[in-house]
């Protein structure tokens, strides 16, 4: 050959390695080098063995979530839910024995009140619990017996003097009214830690003790679950 075309045919051979070797394979799933990708080596621990997958991704990130704090999440947030729930089972019974003119709930900053009418639960002066209401005070203790809050019981009472020779005030009628309410629970279960009474008398009216309505609104006990 002519020392022209010898040197045309090592050009064209540089081009076509230059070429063929920029060409990247990679193995496919039948074991055979497919053009796309560099070649994949096993992956070898200290002693040289294959290493081997310890399981799928999937499973993987289900672990680390187990490992990661729940977000939203708390103790209080259980507890609120359980005073939802201890508020919608009061609600249920109030309804279902027609009480919504004698006992109503409220939902303030610090708990679930159940404020309950002195005329249903007790004696004009007395602090006796009515035998008629006890189905109902068994109720209200089977529900808030599923919590462990803290609870408290207030008494109150209109701006009537009391004559009695029980009572010298309105002060010794609310507290002993209250705390009527407390032995009941403590007797029925509840533990006594959780609970504490006080009496308020005349001096925190929700109404004036301008009618007898009104009067009768401010004659109650409240049962306060408090938030933890």
């Amino acid at each position: 050959m002519r020392s022209e075309d010898v040197d045309r045919t090592n050009l064209l051979f540089d081009s076509l390695n230059e070429a063929l070797n920029t060409f990247m394979i990679f193995e496919g799933s039948g074991g055979e080098q497919t053009p796309g990708e560099p070649n994949k080596q096993p992956v070898t621990g200290d002693e040289g063995t294959e290493k081997q997958p310890t399981g799928s991704e999937d499973e993987k990130t289900d672990q680390d979530d187990e490992k990661k704090p729940q977000k939203g999440f708390s103790v209080n947030d259980k507890n609120e839910q359980q005073l939802q729930d201890l508020m919608t089972d009061l609600q249920e019974h109030i309804e279902a024995n027609n009480l919504n003119a004698e006992m109503s709930l409220t939902d303030i900053s610090s708990g679930i009140q159940i404020t309950l009418r002195d005329k249903i639960v007790f004696d004009s002066g007395s602090d006796h619990i009515q035998v008629n209401f006890i189905p109902s005070l068994d109720e209200i203790t089977r529900i808030i017996a599923k919590l462990d809050n803290p609870i408290i019981i207030e008494g109150h009472t209109d701006n009537r003097p009391i004559h009695n020779s029980r009572f010298t005030s309105n002060w010794e009628l609310s507290g002993a009214r209250a705390a009527a309410v407390l032995h009941y629970f403590q007797n029925n279960g509840i533990d006594p830690n959780r609970l504490r009474f006080t009496g308020y008398g005349e001096f925190k009216p929700i109404a004036g003790n301008d009618t007898p309505q009104n009067r009768e609104l401010n004659r109650r006990v409240n049962i306060i679950v408090l938030r933890k």
